[in-house]
């Protein structure tokens, strides 16, 4: 297949654009009802169900229901004859998270059925946007398809946040699924809105989010009433000082890779007057490469073993929903910048720093290649390198914060995001030129 010429690449660009600032209202007020309407990991049927009516409604060759839950897989065939397949990815959970972003559209939801609830829900982390911004991709790529050679898969993606403990989800599960064996995948796309400068871009060659793993440490003891505590062994104070521990294993950690341990949840099966039989906590680890990740296991299990049994308790560490780290290879990087400064500005496109964060996306672009950047939507301003708030501003509120906000006008960048790298990958111009390895 011959390579789309300039001037033809141009035009295309250009009517892409302009199909985006179409769309631009309508993703708004998507963005709105999903913010209002939040849902937690493996509960998104509401979610699911808006993004199928507006997929089915532009005539896609395919719109695949019931993925991995509540996953939707859109296709679109190209009107032009093409073996490139990109992938657009978003994901569609919220947070269990009291919302005080104080926006007029801010969610009230509370889930009264999720294991471990009831919960407040809230779209903290910006997921809300990403889904609105790729149904506007969809709208916008479907009215051009004449145009583009090749297909787009339009993936949504649930349970990014992690779904509960003893349940599959997210994008490990859509894999097992085959979700996107057919066709396959010639680039994976997608960005996280984060407070960067509003339409700004932040892209990073090699790691840029981090490894993850849920952390389950069930402490046990013997269950005696509260006046006889010698009578019991009190689970309690080992889970106490293993908390306390989980805050010095970086130094047992090379220093050359990044790590964080935190304990989040603690669950106690006691009461006011009963020491109880067991303490659960509940935690994540982040590493920046897998070999810190082993590190961390190890110590930890370690750590917790000889608390526990110090107090004649027993522990049971577990490690559980393992993902990957983002890795941007550089090739991949160098085929996409001209797209993303041609898209947010040469000036708006900077590159970001690596994260402690993670985001299971790492799954799709591991195996089939591609890109995750950042997309700014916050009042900040770039100082050395470093986003700062603007003043007058809203502040830079970070993502999980119940404060964080998006602004809006920076939804239409995301949707021309994914449409220029779509058309750009189809037509040839978006491909790396050496083995895309991180």
């Amino acid at each position: 297949m011959a390579d789309a010429p300039a001037g033809k690449a141009g035009d295309l660009h250009a009517e892409l654009d302009r199909r985006a600032g179409e769309v631009e209202r309508r993703v708004v007020g998507w963005r709105h009802h999903l913010h209002r309407y939040p849902e937690l990991p493996n509960r998104e049927k509401h979610t699911a169900q808006l993004v199928i009516d507006h997929l089915e409604s532009l005539g896609l060759d395919e719109v695949r229901t019931g993925v991995a839950g509540y996953g939707v897989v859109g296709v679109l065939r190209g009107g032009l004859p093409g073996e490139r397949v990109i992938a657009l990815r978003a994901d569609m959970d919220a947070l269990p998270v009291r919302e005080t972003s104080g926006v007029d559209f801010a969610s009230t939801v509370v889930d009264d059925d999720y294991p471990g609830g009831p919960f407040p829900v809230a779209h903290a982390c910006g997921h809300d946007c990403h889904t609105a911004m790729l149904m506007g991709a969809a709208t916008v790529l479907a009215g051009a398809r004449g145009r583009l050679p090749g297909t787009v898969l339009f993936v949504f993606q649930p349970a990014e946040e992690g779904p509960p403990a003893d349940e599959p989800g997210g994008a490990a599960r859509m894999e097992a699924e085959d979700a996107l064996a057919d066709p396959r995948p010639t680039m994976v796309y997608g960005h996280h809105v984060v407070p960067l400068p509003a339409g700004w871009v932040g892209y990073r060659e090699g790691p840029q989010y981090a490894a993850s793993c849920m952390i389950k440490v069930v402490v046990t003891g013997h269950q005696v009433h509260g006046s006889t505590p010698w009578e019991g062994r009190d689970p309690l104070p080992p889970a106490a000082d293993i908390i306390a521990a989980t805050g010095q294993l970086y130094r047992q950690v090379d220093a050359h890779h990044a790590v964080t341990v935190s304990i989040g949840h603690v669950e106690d099966v006691g009461r006011f007057n009963i020491i109880g039989e067991r303490v659960t906590l509940w935690g994540t680890a982040r590493c920046a490469d897998e070999s810190g990740m082993a590190a961390v296991q190890r110590l930890l299990t370690r750590t917790a073993d000889h608390i526990a049994r110090a107090y004649g308790c027993a522990a049971r560490v577990e490690f559980l929903q393992p993902v990957p780290p983002v890795r941007n290879a550089p090739a991949w990087v160098e085929a996409a910048l001209p797209t993303l400064r041609r898209v947010a500005g040469e000036d708006r496109t900077v590159r970001s720093q690596p994260t402690l964060g993670y985001d299971d996306v790492s799954v799709f672009v591991n195996r089939y290649g591609g890109l995750y950047v950042m997309l700014g939507v916050q009042d900040t301003e770039m100082v050395d390198g470093v986003p700062r708030p603007v003043e007058g501003g809203r502040g830079l509120v970070v993502n999980h914060d119940p404060a964080f906000y998006a602004d809006d006008a920076a939804l239409v960048t995301g949707v021309r995001l994914h449409a220029h790298v779509a058309a750009d990958h189809l037509g040839g111009a978006l491909v790396p030129r050496t083995d895309p390895a991180p």
